[in-house]
């Protein structure tokens, strides 16, 4: 019996709700979850202190690989934005790719200085020092109320919705 090997990033891109809508459809995506990133406390007890707003994203590197999820990640994103998607501001929402897999941080670092304006780039490239799983009512939110606001075009978000 083979054991199946899923691997996991963390993709910070402002607002969460746009994100996960967007990854969960992406092929080879296993899982999404809405959460914050490497603040400053181990639990947010509603505070969110350092915290950037991001999505767990589970994915199989047998289906789409990591280089191909960053692709897909900067579709999404105003990579030469500080701590600002859309008109959603503040450091909560800066861009990020975070791992607990250094693999995976060296791949999410080349492929930015692989970039013909990766000197423009801000996007952070770190290791997962803490994670925290958004409350139930932020979970899946843009499937649940797709009303709501969100900095993603929506030509964008459904482009792999199928």
């Amino acid at each position: 019996m083979t054991v199946q090997q899923h691997n996991t990033l963390y993709f910070a891109g402002g607002c969460l709700w746009g994100v996960q809508e967007f990854m969960k459809h992406l092929p080879g995506v296993i899982s999404t979850e809405a959460g914050r990133a490497n603040g400053t406390s181990k639990t947010t007890q509603g505070e969110y202190d350092g915290y950037a707003e991001c999505v767990k994203v589970i994915f199989d590197p047998k289906v789409v690989s990591s280089n191909k999820l960053f692709d897909y990640f900067f579709e999404i994103i105003d990579p030469y934005s500080t701590n600002e998607q859309g008109t959603d501001k503040g450091p909560k929402y800066r861009t990020g790719i975070y791992s607990t897999n250094h693999t995976h941080l060296d791949a999410a670092s080349n492929y930015i200085s692989q970039r013909s304006d990766a000197d423009k780039i801000v996007v952070e490239v770190e290791q997962l020092t803490n994670y925290v799983p958004s409350d139930p009512e932020h979970q899946d939110r843009l499937t649940n109320h797709p009303d709501d606001y969100c900095h993603i075009p929506l030509e964008l978000l459904h482009k792999y919705k199928s």
